[in-house]
């Protein structure tokens, strides 16, 4: 499973080489044999005897951190839509997006994309998953991002960060606190302690920062506000990463974790009140949309807000229920983005009060969105998945009697009204959506293009998503028992077994159905005589306005913080820096015992050591008062080279050498400098700032001395020099200690170390280049 994971970041590496040649073959060609594979391999698990695979790989077993990877439904559902719909999403881009466009950058951060998200769905270690989680949101960023000319797309690449990173380091908060309760960074581990972690007085902190998480990633309301603006990106980024991918990281978070929190009636009130108040608000706010891509971003954060308003159910029915729609929404959303992206392709414009009409002229792109929306819409036609997973959310909502606490009850009362109210608004987008683009008035002068159908590789990829849409509708079982009953299971904690199937009966579910059917198709014709309502509600309000003014008042706010102590003073700097220390660190040693000192162990102070020190103090004290530069190096020097006396003293050759060098060479540098050295100026601070700077001087040497000798006095476990004499020669094969640790005990610190210098080299030439050319113009 490694390999599997990490095999589209590792084709990333060849993508900038392999883009060179995309005048002559696409880049996206390659670029499928990635999720292909990842494809190929997992759909060989769907199965009727499917049983859950485990892979370990040791990354640092130290912390109980490795590549724990766990292979269940769950898992596996998740796999397959996110290498199956990349596959058609890359198959899609090749046609979509032109040769002269950065095609080698929008690869490359696809394919990490891709990575990240079969991180996240495969990990079985909690900060592994939150590794992968963080990744899904740089690379999400990038790909939002990538027309980064525009203003609009830098916004919504800045705005996806910004909430779904605050989202992420709260559920690492709760990560930290399940291991610290749990004593395990196994999930599947977590999940056999659900007792513990339900008698925990961290509970409800847990569940809190875990859900902050997940209703982030998954645009929950509030929440919701980044995912319209990342609309920015190219079509592909859309169909991908906002309708089956990243959008439901969080959906898969919370399916993770409910047999551990469902037992909890706040995991109730939390995930579904969330939940069907983001169906209803995103439903309602998907009307009065004009962009295509606004209306099925809207219609996707409150697809999502019902996947996770059955979650929160927590019954069989809802498990099941939630989980088909994950497959469904997957298939007609997809599509859905991608016609949506024909359409502008073939138009250039998306705003659909420019558009109407088309269905002549595109007639394909036509049936495919309307097989895609009238099964986002749950129409009750037995050929469209949507209706399926649909009936059985009505079902679900009348069957939660199982809470006893009054605003539980309350809620569950409630939300069957609500769910009927929010789908009646999902049913009018929809219609508008397919209607509004394709039948009515043309308006072809409003056009920036002569429209016309899109060739067939662009139409190949949303006409296999809407097959997906057809077969599912006209044969569900055959998902059925081979891959959700698994799904269910993994999420329910226990095996679910149900029949999917058309014709219901005349139940109370059919009858929320046509009250849906019924009610939508009457508003969606009278559209117009009560869309004003848009004026009033929200009217002026927007959380897009409040985000907007916390960014704005937090860079003001910042900018004046750091406008306070940036005052351009080395001096005031070294102030700050030194103060805080001695500030934070004293007292906190105070409160902790840490103070211990003991000379019992410690040499005696030599004639010769004390006459050195002597004469580095007064150095040292002579440079403040020193206002000549040659004087002032000079006494520099006197402190430097004294230090390199007390290392020969202290019998350390090496150091003693390494200081040498080093003050030879910062005292020809000084001199090297000299003439450019500004002037050196009687102080003219005032009592009170010179007995803060004495204060601090003191303080802080007083601090280095007493953490030295404390550090020195205690004892708590083997000195680690000893390892070093016993084992220098037996595993370096070198006498001289020193060498042997920076070499071999510590290479790859010492690489690193080399590595840095490297790049300070380069940066310093680089600059040295920029000089020169600058003089030469």
């Amino acid at each position: 499973m490694l390999f599997t994971v990490f095999l589209p970041v590792l084709l990333a590496i060849l993508i900038p080489f392999i883009s060179k040649y995309k005048e002559k073959i696409h880049t996206g060609w390659f670029v499928m044999i990635a999720p292909l594979a990842v494809f190929i391999y997992y759909v060989r698990f769907i199965g009727v005897n499917f049983e859950p695979t485990i892979g370990q790989y040791n990354w640092i077993p130290s912390l109980n951190i490795n590549f724990d990877f766990y292979l269940d439904g769950l898992s596996l559902l998740f796999v397959l839509l996110i290498s199956g719909i990349g596959t058609l999403v890359t198959l899609y881009s090749i046609f979509y997006l032109h040769t002269s466009e950065r095609l080698d950058q929008f690869y490359v951060y696809l394919l990490i994309f891709m990575t990240a998200m079969l991180g996240v769905v495969l990990s079985d270690n909690l900060f592994v998953l939150y590794s992968f989680w963080e990744l899904t949101s740089i690379s999400s960023f990038l790909l939002i991002g990538y027309w980064n000319s525009r203003e609009r797309s830098r916004y919504g690449a800045q705005k996806s960060m910004m909430i779904t990173v605050f989202g992420g380091l709260s559920m690492l908060g709760g990560f930290i606190l399940l291991y610290l309760i749990t004593g395990t960074t196994s999930i599947q581990a977590i999940l056999g302690m659900t007792d513990i972690i339900l008698q925990s007085e961290y509970f409800y902190l847990i569940l809190a920062l875990i859900l902050l998480g997940a209703f982030t990633k998954s645009a929950q309301f509030p929440f919701h506000i980044w995912l319209p603006d990342a609309m920015e990106a190219p079509t592909p980024v859309s169909a991908y990463l906002h309708s089956a991918t990243m959008v439901k990281a969080g959906i898969f978070l919370v399916a993770r974790f409910t047999p551990i929190f469902s037992a909890d009636e706040w995991f109730f009130l939390l995930v579904s009140g969330i939940g069907i108040v983001t169906l209803i608000w995103a439903s309602y706010m998907a009307v009065r949309q004009t962009d295509l891509k606004g209306i099925l971003a809207f219609s996707t954060i409150s697809q999502l807000g019902m996947i996770m308003a059955m979650l929160g159910f927590g019954t069989e029915v809802a498990i099941f229920a939630a989980v088909f729609h994950i497959l469904n929404h997957a298939t007609f959303k997809g599509s859905l983005f991608m016609i949506a992206g024909i359409v502008d392709h073939e138009t250039g414009t998306r705003d659909i009060r420019k558009l109407g009409g088309l269905v002549t002229l595109m007639p394909i792109s036509a049936t495919l969105a309307f097989f895609g929306t009238f099964s986002m819409a749950g129409f009750p036609l037995p050929f469209l998945n949507g209706f399926y997973s649909k009936e059985l959310f009505f079902e679900a909502t009348l069957e939660l009697d199982r809470f006893t606490s009054s605003a539980a009850q309350f809620l569950a009362a409630a939300i069957p009204y609500l769910a009927v109210f929010g789908s009646i608004f999902t049913f009018i987008y929809s219609m508008y959506l397919v209607f509004g683009t394709f039948t009515g008035k043309k308006n072809l002068d409003q056009l920036p293009k002569k429209p016309h159908e899109a060739p067939i590789g662009m139409l190949l990829s949303p006409i296999i998503l809407i097959l997906g849409v057809i077969l599912i509708g006209l044969v569900p079982n055959l998902v059925n028992a081979p891959l959700l009953a698994h799904v269910a299971e993994a999420v329910y904690g226990a095996p679910i077994e149900m029949d999917i199937y058309f014709w219901h009966g005349l139940v109370p579910a059919f009858y929320m159905s046509l009250i849906v059917v019924g009610v939508g198709f009457v508003l969606f014709y009278f559209k117009k005589y009560w869309v004003a309502i848009y004026q009033y509600l929200p009217g002026k309000l927007s959380l897009h306005k409040v985000y907007d003014f916390l960014m704005d008042q937090s860079e003001k706010f910042s900018a004046k913080v750091t406008k306070s102590y940036m005052s351009g003073s080395l001096r005031h700097y070294m102030l700050y820096i030194l103060g805080a220390i001695v500030l934070i660190t004293f007292p906190i040693l105070l409160m902790t015992d840490g103070i211990n000192i003991n000379f019992s162990n410690t040499s005696e102070i030599t004639t010769h050591e004390v006459i050195i020190g002597a004469v580095i103090a007064i150095a040292a004290i002579a440079t403040i008062f020193t206002h000549n530069k040659i004087a002032t190096i000079l006494t520099l020097g006197v402190v430097g080279y004294g230090l390199a006396l007390l290392f020969i003293l202290y019998r350390a050759p090496d150091l003693a050498l390494t200081q040498l060098v080093v003050e030879t060479i910062s005292m020809a540098l000084f001199l090297l400098c000299f003439y450019h050295l500004p002037n050196l100026r009687k102080r003219t601070e005032g009592v009170f700032s010179r007995s803060i700077n004495l204060v601090i001087s003191i303080g802080f040497g007083a601090l280095i001395t007493i953490i030295g000798l404390s550090a020195h006095s205690t004892k708590l476990f083997d000195k680690i020099s000893d390892y070093f004499v016993e084992t220098s020669y037996s595993l370096g094969g070198g006498t001289n200690i020193v060498n042997v640790i920076l070499v071999d005990m510590r290479g790859i610190d010492t690489l690193f170390e080399v590595v840095v210098l490297g790049l300070a080299a380069l940066g310093i030439f680089g600059l040295i280049k920029l000089r020169s050319k600058k003089g030469a113009e």
